[in-house]
């Protein structure tokens, strides 16, 4: 089965930090990332989440799904980018280097260029350090760790059962496909994709009702035992922080701050322009 999105537990550094830790690492990095334009800086990030990665022992066929998913999506942004203004480049940078003229006002220029190189690689930088918060965050150990920081235990709660039922809607959606599959209808590669969209659609209602079902379960066995009746509550895989925690959240700050610094000191605002 396809993992989306799933927690993977491993005996690693990134898995022992709490998820609070986690969180605020991840906005540090993204409000970072996604604020600047210099390839420098963005390649360097993507660099540092491979060298993540690769300390937390989460493995590229754990993600191969989201991963090409990205790619798609990635591919697919660019080329519209470019599609519906195809001179944004040259109206940022200032200047026109010209490599090679279409057709009309469609052309390649070296600054169209590096500003999609930008956008690549802002999704390099920040993808891979959403997966990577997604699949060492145990559901539980992450809303205490909200509650911990002054979020709302029932908010922090409500964030642990989406993380939770995420894998079970994919069970779910597994059981039903092989289900219908058992039933004659065919799922598979053999049919063409128009035949597998429309008998993909035949899940979405057994879908629908078994997750609505085991929302009522869920809700009723809240209100069994009084869930929300008091203003605090206790957590079972609650944990203090570690200095892993302490240095991470360092390290997104870090990465925060350069971000600022290049925009305001070295490049003199968020695109850096080696055009001039």
């Amino acid at each position: 089965m396809t993992n989306l999105f799933n927690y993977i537990d491993r005996p690693s550094p990134v898995h022992r930090m709490t998820g609070a830790a986690k969180l605020v690492c991840l906005l540090l990095w993204s409000f970072g990332a996604m604020s600047s334009f210099d390839p420098r800086f963005l390649f360097a990030l993507f660099v540092l989440a491979v060298v993540l990665f690769k300390i937390s022992k989460i493995k590229v066929k754990d993600i191969s799904f989201m991963l090409w998913f990205t790619f798609v999506f990635c591919m697919l942004n660019n080329l519209l980018i470019y599609l519906f203004s195809p001179q944004h480049g040259t109206e940022i940078y200032g200047t026109a280097h010209e490599i090679l003229h279409i057709a009309g006002r469609y052309n390649i220029t070296q600054e169209q260029l590096l500003y999609h190189l930008n956008v690549i690689l802002k999704y390099l930088a920040t993808i891979p350090i959403v997966l990577l918060f997604v699949t060492t965050t145990d559901p539980s150990e992450f809303a205490a760790s909200l509650n911990r920081i002054g979020v709302s235990y029932k908010i922090s709660y409500a964030v642990a059962l989406a993380l939770r039922y995420i894998p079970d809607i994919q069970r779910e959606y597994h059981d039903i496909t092989l289900s219908l599959q058992a039933r004659g209808v065919e799922l598979s590669k053999k049919a063409s994709l128009v035949n597998r969209l429309k008998s993909a659609s035949q899940t979405l209602i057994p879908l629908i009702l078994s997750s609505m079902d085991r929302i009522e379960i869920i809700s009723n066995a809240m209100e069994l035992r009084s869930f929300g009746k008091n203003k605090k509550r206790t957590w079972y895989r609650h944990r203090a922080f570690s200095a892993w925690d302490y240095g991470a959240m360092i390290l997104g700050l870090v990465i925060l701050l350069v971000s600022v610094a290049l925009a305001a000191f070295v490049n003199h605002g968020r695109y850096y322009n080696p055009f001039v």
